[in-house]
């Protein structure tokens, strides 16, 4: 599985650097999909976000529907530890001005 990094324009990175990290504080990602919907490089790391805050809606509530059926259940929880290490890795990215897709959610794309 091969990650794949994309090149962005040094000037979009400087100016929308702050936009790209608050896309990986769940739901922060919307401000920079209106406040910065025109650079490449936050939407970018909206995408990734966008799809990280769906991911862990979804793990919660998969997390919480099968705990009603047994508590042992509860323990898928520890994927959402795998969704912060994700943001981190975003947020570790998008500080450096790289576009690098992260672990098994960037190469879905949700923002065209």
């Amino acid at each position: 599985m091969s990650q794949e990094n994309f090149t962005a324009d040094p000037q979009d990175v400087q100016a929308n650097k702050v936009m790209a990290i608050l896309a990986y504080f769940g739901i922060f990602v919307l401000i920079p999909l209106f406040a910065a919907k025109e650079s490449p490089f936050a939407r970018f790391h909206a995408n990734q976000g966008l799809i990280l805050l769906i991911a862990g809606f979804v793990i919660w509530l998969v997390s919480m529907v099968l705990t009603f059926v047994s508590p042992f259940f509860g323990i898928i929880s520890f994927l959402n530890i795998v969704i912060l290490v994700f943001a981190i890795i975003g947020i570790i990215n998008a500080a450096k001005g790289e576009m690098k897709e992260l672990p098994l959610v960037g190469k879905f794309r949700i923002i065209k």
